[in-house]
């Protein structure tokens, strides 16, 4: 079925003057909104500024327009404009004693200067001085009225400052009916300075806010990448965890299993227990299966091989010096029975130590240990000196990132022990992690007291 397509009819005269009324009036409900309603109220320029003499500075600056310009008005006044002496000083007060109030509150202070400024010209419409020659603005008026400019287009909103320019040309148009005959006019110099420099301070303050903006999603975006460098540390650790207590898991549902056949004579109680035993090891064991389902990448398959552990820290420093950096290696003989994730964890550990020396300090000496002390503790110590290579991270004190310090981190709370990193006074760097090799290793000694 067809629909019938309907065209409205164009616009006559009367409907699209009410409309370009309705637009109009929009328009300036907007400016007045704008011009009655300051962006931030009570915030001093140069507030966010870490110098107390650079936050100070704009009200320095202030005070000294004021100071300057308060007498020069008073002298123009009088002088020039043959006004009275003490009408002269109210209006020089009212045109530049709020300057100190535009450092705060600009928006408010135009309205103030802008009013002052209006009377004053109205009050030199029958002056009779012998050298009255500018109208409507005084010298005085314009170079306070610019400074104004500064401040307002420094705080406030685009539309405000259009709405202040709009103001400005206007009130000097209007008082253009005014002009005394000989004088010359110059509202226009006031209309042009007033744009230019509301448009070249509101391209600045945007131009600062671009770059905070920047600054910020910067900040923001270096907290997201820790985070998530933390997250996909802790769900490694969390699949290798898994390969390691699987192993124990495993081995407790064989055992159970095979207890009533290794154990002649077993009371059916017992029987039953073990059989509960190897059921609650097998429920276990696919529970952490689910879990790593989760923890594992979309299409992800697990490692097969072994985890590894401190037999393959010889290989990872062979590799290392085919890398170009000559590392040695002194790993106690005897470590005895480590426990699975200290052993996991110590390798990890030399693993990232290594890979930031070949990354930040490339040909840099590296000495790596690994002992075991009698109080049950395994220490694992990784120290290089400054790189070879000129401009290295090290040799310039960069900090890096240290995202590769976060899984250190990890993997030691992961035990219980600790970590200590930091760069050396020669310019090479240090990772002391201190591992327990038992549940319930001795305490660690307390630093003793600085003399």
């Amino acid at each position: 079925m067809a629909t019938e397509q309907r065209h409205e009819p164009p616009l006559r005269g009367p409907s699209r003057l009410r409309r370009f009324s309705a637009r109009s009036r929009e328009l300036f409900q907007g400016l007045g909104a704008a011009l009655t309603t300051p962006t931030t109220p009570g915030a001093p320029l140069l507030s966010e500024a870490s110098s107390r003499w650079v936050r100070l500075l704009p009200y320095v600056v202030a005070l000294a327009f004021v100071s300057s310009l308060l007498p020069t008005t008073v002298t123009v006044l009088v002088n020039d404009y043959g006004i009275n002496g003490a009408l002269a000083g109210a209006i020089a007060i009212a045109q530049t004693a709020p300057l100190l109030l535009a450092v705060s509150r600009p928006l408010q202070a135009w309205w103030v200067i802008f009013t002052a400024d209006v009377l004053g010209s109205l009050a030199l419409v029958h002056s009779d001085g012998v050298h009255a020659d500018l109208w409507p603005w005084t010298p005085p008026v314009v170079i306070g009225y610019c400074a104004l400019m500064i401040a307002l287009g420094l705080r406030e909103s685009r539309r405000a400052l259009f709405g202040v320019w709009l103001a400005t040309g206007a009130a000097g148009y209007v008082l253009e009916a005014f002009r005394p005959d000989g004088d010359t006019s110059v509202h226009t110099l006031m209309l042009v300075l007033s744009g230019v420099l509301l448009l070249l301070t509101s391209a600045i303050r945007a131009r600062g806010d671009a770059q905070r903006r920047l600054v910020e999603q910067e900040i923001i975006n270096e907290a997201e990448r820790s985070r998530r460098t933390l997250l996909e540390e802790r769900a490694r650790i969390a699949r290798e965890l898994h390969d390691v207590v699987a192993h124990h898991m495993s081995v407790i549902t064989v055992q159970a299993d095979s207890a009533p056949y290794r154990i002649p004579d077993l009371p059916d109680a017992a029987r039953e227990e073990f059989t509960s035993i190897a059921t609650s090891a097998r429920e276990s064991l696919a529970e952490m299966r689910r879990l790593l389902s989760v923890l594992r990448s979309d299409g992800s398959e697990g490692e097969r091989a072994p985890q590894p552990g401190l037999d393959r820290v010889q290989q990872l420093v062979e590799a290392t010096v085919r890398a170009g950096v000559p590392a040695e290696l002194s790993l106690a003989a005897g470590l005895g029975d480590v426990p699975q994730a200290v052993d996991l964890s110590a390798y990890r550990i030399v693993q990232e130590a290594l890979a930031n020396v070949v990354r930040h300090a490339p040909g840099a000496a590296t000495r790596v240990s690994v002992r075991a002390s009698d109080d049950g503790w395994l220490t694992v110590l990784v120290v290089n000196g400054p790189g070879a290579e000129a401009g290295s991270g090290v040799e310039r004190g960069a900090a890096g990132t240290g995202h590769g310090l976060v899984g250190m981190r990890e993997r030691v709370r992961l035990t219980g022990g600790s970590l200590d990193t930091g760069p050396l006074p020669d310019g090479g760097f240090r990772v002391a992690a201190r591992l327990p090799l038992t549940a319930d290793p001795a305490p660690e000694p307390a630093p003793e007291p600085a003399p």
